[in-house]
């Protein structure tokens, strides 16, 4: 067996046990209802079933730990290795970083609620949406802030990423944060249809209905305002949560191998 279908066994298995353990001691189809929008709840931490053999809870600790790479609730900015990755890549970039800095110094001393508006504003005004293939080459390519600065241009997911680690920079706890994938409602030659699309959810208590910071649309709304919105699952740097009923968690397992290509990217370029 490959290494990429052990992976994917052990995270079908990882999945079915947040789905069996969020499901036990469930009596009623309400509470049902409320625990599949786990995602709305910042508190919701993920879960295993602790009752596997000790070799395999090893093997998926492993994982995940790699996985994540960046447990913590501070991230911390190495500018100077952030100006020389921009020189490497070249002088787009270097004016984008000038900018992005310009953002975080004027921002940096606002209320929190200034800053989420501040990093959602910048970004939708500074990069305008492409699909990777015609940025990158790639039909599917996960670029760092500094890469999307540089090329001026992302898909939903570059938007979600730049804004995480905006907020991250200017002291936003990762635990408030989640980049979401949804299925979001679309309209195509008059006909509803629905795509694939990332958001980033910024929850302003514990236990509070999240924002949603969102490239198609410049004001931010509540998650009850975003009836288009249908949460896969969700992710930061501190964990993965799942919807309960989710079965095809091969989608999941390599979006997230994307993730920890990034986070080993970004930490190269001064994030730590």
């Amino acid at each position: 067996m490959s290494e990429k279908a052990r992976d994917l066994t052990l995270f079908q298995g990882f999945a079915r046990t947040i789905a069996i353990r969020k499901m036990q001691g469930v009596q009623n189809s309400a509470l049902k209802s409320r625990l599949q929008h786990s995602w709305w709840r910042p508190d919701t931490p993920p879960q295993m079933s602790w009752a596997w053999p000790r070799a395999l809870l090893c093997r998926v600790a492993t994982h995940l730990l790699a996985l994540l790479l960046c447990v913590g609730t501070a991230v911390s900015v190495d500018q100077v290795r952030l100006q020389q990755a921009a020189r490497a890549l070249g002088p787009a970039a270097v004016e984008g970083l000038t900018a992005w800095q310009g953002m975080f110094r004027s921002a940096s001393q606002s209320p929190e609620k200034i800053r989420i508006e501040t990093v959602n504003r910048f970004i939708n005004q500074r990069i305008r949406f492409a699909d990777d293939v015609n940025v990158w080459g790639e039909a599917d390519y996960w670029a760092t802030p500094l890469e999307t600065l540089h090329k001026g241009a992302g898909d939903c997911e570059d938007f979600a990423i730049a804004k995480y680690f905006s907020l991250l920079a200017l002291g936003v706890a990762p635990s408030r944060l989640r980049l979401i994938y949804v299925r979001a409602t679309v309209i195509r030659d008059g006909v509803p249809g629905y795509a694939a699309h990332m958001v980033l959810a910024y929850y302003p208590q514990q236990g509070r209905e999240p924002l949603v910071l969102d490239n198609l649309v410049d004001s931010i709304h509540p998650a009850s305002g975003r009836p288009d919105l249908r949460p896969i699952f969700s992710f930061n740097t501190e964990g993965l949560w799942e919807q309960i009923g989710t079965t095809a968690a091969s989608v999941p397992l390599d979006r997230l191998s994307r993730w920890r290509d990034l986070l080993q990217r970004v930490s190269n370029e001064g994030f730590r």
